[in-house]
């Protein structure tokens, strides 16, 4: 089961605003596949902040 915490910290360092693609490409280095499943869930568009990405994964 994925956490807030675990988005957060799969984001740690990416610049926002961002697109889903970059928010994978960014998670991949430090994400696990758990994180990686969950984000690859989050709708196509442009992300203001982390805050916007979690409440994306767990909508």
């Amino acid at each position: 089961m994925v956490s807030p915490i675990d988005i957060q910290k799969a984001l740690k360092g990416m610049d926002y605003p961002a697109t889903k693609e970059q928010i994978l490409e960014h998670a991949k280095s430090g994400g696990d596949k758990d994180v990686l499943d969950a984000l690859n869930k989050i709708d196509d568009r442009e992300y203001e902040g982390p805050s916007g990405v979690s409440a994306a994964v767990f909508d």
